[in-house]
């Protein structure tokens, strides 16, 4: 998958640039985020994929594929938390880990979202899946007062969805500020085969989990053909869904379909999601001036055991998976189309993150962030018409907290092990070890060989660096 030596050869040359037209004014922004997807999954990253996804393929082709694209976290809550206020989540009170289905709300009390700057620039704004980012205020969520805060607190003039991940309990849909049918039902929970895996308790009687990402595509899909009423007021969508993450289960049109069982069976099913929301724009006559971005929260969960049972990778061949501090657990796909102003068929290899989005769309408003907002987002927008990119530093941490630090082709690790789901997990060096890790991403894309002890020059310049950012507060310069 790699197949050569280094990384620019392996990404390739970045397409030739060539100045785009002006940006349209005010354009729809469409956002379908994926949920434990992998950079290998899509044919258009690995051509060995075993996977269908033709809707995501074309979208690459007409549009940009983003080849060094990275979640702010391997997994998933602090990852959500940087695509909607540009800011690391560990910078909050999460620090590291994951939100669960009964956790509190998690985005600060007055704090800058997306959806609140293009409301103040007079967009609708709605969001519909997956939130995991906490309601209420309370240790553990009553889900039978309302839910404040919730997502229309942050910016959203509506929002539907779930509360957390699909193998989370509680099991409900919520509107807004409240549970649409409480959750007063029990489930057993399953974890057989591999994959089809949900944590018994509380259920609303109504809620089906095998229609649960069917269900929130038909909302998302009311919301675009709502929006389309009122075609002289752009819209903001917010779409996560709740797949491939587990539980693997694809509908009986999707079972079959991929070459990697359930779990790129649910991946085809999600490619499918993203053509019938790009049908919609079509349909709706909203795709000529709306942009498009499809990316994943972090990389997928594939085990060992998994790859001595598929030939498959949806993480192709980078080192590591979800959870990890190896590329593999943040290194995502990301594809944007916006029709007139993105060059089609455009490949950037520019280092960029998921919480550029804050910043791009200021860039896109003509207005400036204010002060204490979108903290570490630099701008795409160049990046997306074709120019070079904004930003050369990336901060990542794993689910235990194992912090790296990347800047242009140099990867630092504070530590040794994945610090997620991948063994070893920690390792604990010996005296004369070295005590992290430091690769050059350029000549080692799968980082293989750790340069720690012959380049103690960039390691002190990163570490001291990570601890500039850390301490400031924010890692944008101004």
């Amino acid at each position: 998958m790699f197949g050569m030596s280094t990384r620019r050869t392996f990404l390739g040359s970045l397409a030739a640039a060539s100045l785009a037209p002006a940006a349209p004014s005010r354009p729809n922004i469409v956002y379908v985020l994926a949920d434990d997807l992998g950079w290998g999954d899509l044919a258009c990253y690995n051509k060995q994929s075993a996977v269908p996804m033709p809707n995501a393929n074309r979208l690459a082709s007409e549009g940009v594929r983003f080849t060094d694209m990275h979640s702010g976290s391997a997994v998933c809550t602090p990852t959500r938390y940087g695509i909607l206020t540009g800011r690391y989540a560990w910078r909050t009170r999460l620090k590291n880990g994951v939100l669960w289905g009964y956790s509190p709300n998690l985005i600060e009390k007055g704090r800058l979202t997306v959806p609140a700057l293009l409301k103040q620039q007079g967009y609708s704004t709605a969001g519909v899946g997956k939130w995991h980012l906490g309601l209420g205020t309370q240790e553990k969520c009553d889900y039978s007062q309302p839910l404040n805060p919730n997502p229309t607190t942050h910016g959203f003039d509506y929002y539907y969805g779930i509360p957390a991940s699909l193998d989370m309990d509680p099991y409900l849909y919520f509107e807004n500020d409240r549970a649409v049918e409480q959750p007063t039902a029990h489930t057993e929970g399953r974890n057989d085969p591999r994959g089809v895996f949900w944590r018994p308790g509380p259920i609303a009687p109504g809620f089906k989990v095998e229609d649960c990402l069917p269900h929130l595509t038909r909302k998302a899909l009311a919301v675009l053909k709502e929006r389309a009423k009122e075609p002289a007021k752009p819209f903001f969508l917010y779409f996560p869904l709740t797949g491939p993450h587990t539980p693997w289960l694809p509908t009986a049109e999707w079972r079959g379909k991929s070459k990697a069982g359930d779990y790129g069976d649910f991946a085809a099913q999600v490619d499918d999601v993203l053509g019938q929301v790009l049908r919609a724009l079509e349909e709706n006559g909203q795709a000529k001036n709306t942009l498009v971005i499809f990316t994943s929260d972090n990389g997928a969960h594939w085990t060992p055991q998994d790859k001595e049972k598929f030939t498959h990778r949806p993480n192709a061949a980078w080192k590591g998976q979800k959870a990890d501090i190896a590329d593999g657990g943040h290194r995502v796909p990301f594809l944007a189309r916006w029709p007139g102003v993105i060059k089609a068929g455009g490949v950037s290899n520019d280092l960029h993150c998921l919480t550029d989005l804050m910043a791009t769309v200021a860039e896109m408003m003509g207005t400036r962030l204010p002060e204490g907002a979108g903290e570490d987002s630099y701008s795409l927008l160049p990046a997306l018409q074709g120019k070079r990119g904004t930003r050369d530093t990336i901060v990542h941490h794993s689910v235990e907290g194992l912090f790296s630090i990347r800047q242009k082709e140099w990867k630092l690790v504070l530590g040794r092990g994945s610090g997620g789901f991948s063994d070893p997990k920690k390792i604990t060096p010996q005296p004369g070890q070295p005590l992290g890790e430091l690769y050059n991403m350029d000549d080692d894309p799968g980082e293989t060989r750790n340069l720690w002890a012959s380049r103690s020059d960039i390691v002190r310049k990163l570490t001291a660096l990570l601890e500039k950012y850390k301490a400031q507060g924010h890692s944008r310069a101004g």
